[in-house]
């Protein structure tokens, strides 16, 4: 029977996260794994987190405003 546990290596032992069940003594083989990517939390964007130094006026809200896309075909007046 096969089972996989999860586990860290650290100082020279592995560490299982949890204890097989129903096995005593049991070859093993261990894969290293590649370490986990820092995961990057989601923000929602919030009025000014872009803004710099100054706040946000409203020309810069009227230059940053959707104009519409020519080849979508839509009427955006």
């Amino acid at each position: 029977m096969l089972q996989s546990i999860e586990g860290v290596y650290k100082h020279g032992k592995v560490e299982l996260a949890e204890l097989p069940s129903e096995v005593w003594e049991s070859r093993v083989i261990v894969t290293f794994l590649e370490p986990k990517k820092a995961q990057i939390e989601k923000q929602i964007m919030r009025f000014g987190m872009f803004s710099g130094n100054r706040p946000s006026t409203e020309e810069d809200f009227q230059i940053a405003e959707f104009q519409g896309d020519i080849e979508d075909g839509l009427d955006w007046s």
